[in-house]
């Protein structure tokens, strides 16, 4: 419990073409049609969507990078380059984080957490991803033209960012959980949700034990990102655990897409599959009155290319954000 009212001052989520023709479009701050956004090469391009998100989350909270106490962003690519690189020019204390897709999560909780412990007067999340650079560094480069089977996930193309502070109105971040590693023996990098949702099960099921709560007591519970199987598996696991998750849980690899009529296959993941969404979709709908008490659980991989290729299982973790809309 986080009992000095952390609260996010302003927030903004920029997204790629592919992200802007889906059902959530209308509720990014920018979307970009050109997937390269003017730069020479892919993960130049993701740098940019941090700097994007970054700025125009500033300017929503009337504040200037200089009043900023620490920076926690992070991305999908090795050595977090695309943060790195990208918020480099702000001249902010920085804590690079990597906790794959559960980096939103992770990114704001520990924003909250130095906020509420007077560590800091004001902090920023920031997470990213593209589906370029992560084809490449995970994958096969895009001119390989691989096939993806059902499992697979598309990664978002996308960078979310939050500003966290005290006072204020708008959400704050009432709980934290933080997640373990777990690994259920999966290796398929391509069925990433099975890999991540025993993860999600342990955390959100420490989190209803902590809190003496249950899923119904909740407006909405959206993970990210499980996509189809990953949360039809959540939804299995957490029945043996004695919780009923009903239809007020959704993922954020559901709702980003329209699997209908995008070729995604399974839905969307990497870092900015859950940062976009939250920092669009979910923190404008508690700001608006149509929710006010939200659990946001990202999950992440915690796999590399080096790991898969020497035989390694995919390790998962969650992390988890209770948010709460000010009245």
């Amino acid at each position: 419990m986080l009992s000095g009212r952390p609260t996010i001052l302003g927030y903004s989520a920029v997204a790629g073409k592919r992200e802007g023709e889906g059902p959530l479009g209308r509720g990014f701050d920018m979307i970009f049609e050109d997937t390269t956004l003017g730069e020479k090469s892919w993960e130049k391009a993701e740098s940019a969507l941090q700097r994007e998100a970054f700025t125009r989350a500033l300017n929503k909270a009337g504040i200037s990078p200089s009043q900023v106490n620490y920076l926690f962003a992070g991305d999908l690519l090795n050595q977090s380059i695309a943060s790195t690189f990208g918020l480099r020019e702000y001249g902010v204390p920085m804590l690079g984080q990597f906790g794959a897709c559960s980096t939103m999560a992770q990114t704001l909780a520990l924003a909250a957490i130095f906020v509420d412990s007077g560590a800091a007067d004001i902090c920023a999340a920031i997470t990213s991803s593209h589906f370029c650079s992560a084809e490449r560094q995970f994958r096969f480069p895009l001119e390989y033209g691989g096939q993806r089977p059902p499992t697979s996930q598309w990664t978002v193309t996308g960078a979310g960012a939050a500003i966290v502070g005290l006072g204020g109105s708008g959400v704050r971040v009432a709980d934290v959980t933080v997640g373990y590693i777990t690994d259920f023996g999966i290796s398929d990098t391509n069925n990433m949700g099975a890999a991540m949702a025993p993860a999600a099960a342990e955390t959100l099921t420490a989190f209803f034990k902590d809190t003496s709560s249950k899923p119904d007591d909740y407006d909405l519970i959206i993970t990210g990102d499980l996509g189809a199987i990953g949360s039809d598996l959540l939804r299995q696991l957490m029945e043996r655990k004695g919780y009923r998750l009903g239809a007020n849980y959704t993922d954020c690899g559901l709702i980003i897409y329209d699997r209908s009529k995008q070729d995604v296959h399974a839905g969307g993941s990497g870092c900015g599959c859950s940062a976009t969404v939250l920092c669009s979709y979910i923190l404008g709908k508690m700001e608006a009155g149509e929710l006010k008490n939200v659990v946001f659980v990202a999950t992440g991989a915690l796999m590399s290319p080096t790991s898969s290729q020497q035989g390694e299982s995919i390790p998962g973790i969650a992390h988890l954000c209770h948010l709460v809309a000010i009245e």
